[in-house]
């Protein structure tokens, strides 16, 4: 008999983080339920595919960034893992038999909504495919966290977004986020649900979904329904607010969910810088939060763009003060719609 085919298809987007990759690969790749997994480069220098398809032949061995973490992806899997690499133009391609892991050179950096959107148009085109899992590449994954994320979606199929629960890498008794955040459109900011609380501590799933504005982007599965009905991520954003976006443009037609016994180990910002740490966010991250933040305004809130650009251009001497100024230099870039 043939193996049954993958229901749930997962995307991890790269850019020059090889090493996180691989690691992620090893965990997701010894999920309790068959998974069809693509690989998506933007661009990376680093020569990312290379190593992921040395992983794939047993060339490389993945580490573990923490030995505490290390169960999760050691021993190494048997290999070879069955791959196919591809480029952008290759992607009408369906997967030859067998083939579990799919690498694709996306021809640039198209950030991360449309990185996403490569694996996302890729997966659509396999009608086996009932739910489409993104993954930050800096994560690892429980065995079970594959299987319990699309029992959720089966099991209502209103629930559009699932997210699962997300804890710190480097600290995996603390939770990132259970889920999704809360966000205030006053301030523009946005807050993880169960931030910060013990892992061990109780929780409803039922009622964190029900106080969701939006999933975390590092931990985000959509159905086929939802990707039907309301598109792909929306690619103007670059970086940050496309998932806050993608539940907006979803609102009353699906729900949103949470599997909370699908747990997930996020490292945060390994590519790009992102810190919820005052004062360490990097350059590239500084800047996407400003600009992203007003492009969502502008769409979605227009009347209050104003107010939005006032406390953006408040930031400016305040990262003075912090001795800064390229960082300041920045925000006034982001506020002027100039380029990075």
């Amino acid at each position: 008999m043939s193996a049954p085919q993958p229901a749930l298809g997962i995307i991890l987007v790269n850019w020059n983080r090889w090493a996180d990759t691989i690691e992620c690969l090893e965990s997701v790749f010894r999920s309790t339920i068959p998974v069809q997994v693509v690989v998506v480069d933007n661009a990376s220098a680093d020569g990312s595919l290379e190593r992921v398809e040395a992983w794939a032949a047993g060339r490389l061995a993945a580490e573990a960034a923490s030995p505490a973490m290390a169960p999760l992806s050691t021993p190494p899997l048997a290999k070879p893992i069955a791959c196919e690499r591809l480029s952008a133009a290759d992607m009408s391609r369906s997967p030859a038999p067998g083939i579990r892991l799919t690498l694709i050179d996306s021809g640039g950096n198209l950030g991360f909504a449309g990185g996403n959107n490569v694996g996302l148009r890729y997966l659509q085109a396999l009608p086996n495919i009932a739910a489409f899992w993104l993954l930050n590449n800096d994560t690892v994954v429980e065995p079970a966290a594959a299987a319990e994320l699309l029992d959720r979606m089966n099991r209502d199929p209103s629930i559009g977004m699932c997210g699962t629960m997300v804890r710190y890498y480097h600290q995996p008794d603390t939770v990132q986020a259970l889920g999704g955040s809360r966000f205030n459109v006053l301030t523009g900011q946005s807050v993880g649900i169960g931030w910060r609380q013990p892992a061990s501590q109780p929780f409803d799933a039922d009622a964190v979904a029900a106080e969701t504005d939006f999933v975390l982007g590092a931990s985000l599965a959509v159905s086929r329904s939802f990707l039907d009905t309301v598109g792909p991520m929306e690619e103007s954003y670059f970086l940050y607010y496309e998932e806050i976006d993608w539940a907006v443009r979803s609102a009353g037609r699906f729900r949103i969910g949470m599997a909370g016994d699908a747990v997930v180990f996020h490292k945060e910002g390994g590519s790009i810088g992102s810190s919820s740490t005052a004062g360490a966010r990097s350059n590239t991250a500084e800047y996407w939060l400003a600009r992203s933040r007003l492009a969502f305004i502008r769409r979605h809130h227009p009347l209050l763009l104003p107010w939005h650009w006032l406390l953006t251009l408040a930031l400016v001497p305040r990262r003075l003060l912090r001795r800064q100024p390229r960082k300041a230099g920045l925000l006034l870039r982001a506020l002027l719609g100039q380029q990075y």
